[in-house]
């Protein structure tokens, strides 16, 4: 009887211990989006996804927060990872930019990740340059 009794113990412990495992790694651990091969949900100029964060951010959240967005612009600033379109839209890449892009008109695709009141900036990740426009 006692025999049975820590076997059975022990084979409800296994069972909880390979759920936790699964839901830890199932659940926890999702893999990563990988933007640069999603479709853009949406395609527009730096200078119109600018206007509808400034007349209404709430509705522009809706419509852009965490979707996967193409947008096209004039680059003014630039770093080693991360590029500016029109002084309004943050766009930061995973890798380093390798071509000089200041100045261009390029076709940047990333994850919006926000509007940055403080910055006055909206935020895309995880970008990628499709086309840079001469």
């Amino acid at each position: 009887m006692k025999r049975k009794r820590i076997t059975l113990v022990i084979v409800v412990l296994l069972l909880l211990i390979s759920g936790g495992i699964y839901f830890y790694y199932g659940f926890l651990f999702k893999e990563a989006r990988n933007i640069e091969s999603e479709m853009p949900e949406y395609t527009l100029t730096a200078a119109k996804m600018s206007e509808d964060y400034n007349s209404n951010p709430q509705k522009a959240d809706s419509l852009y927060l965490n979707k996967t967005i193409e947008i096209v612009g004039l680059v003014t600033k630039e770093t080693d990872s991360v590029v500016i379109l029109e002084n309004t839209i943050f766009c930061l890449f995973t890798q380093k930019v390798k071509e000089k892009l200041i100045n261009n008109k390029v076709t940047v695709k990333g994850k919006c990740i926000g509007y940055d009141e403080l910055f006055q900036e909206i935020k895309l990740d995880q970008c990628s340059i499709n086309k840079q426009i001469n």
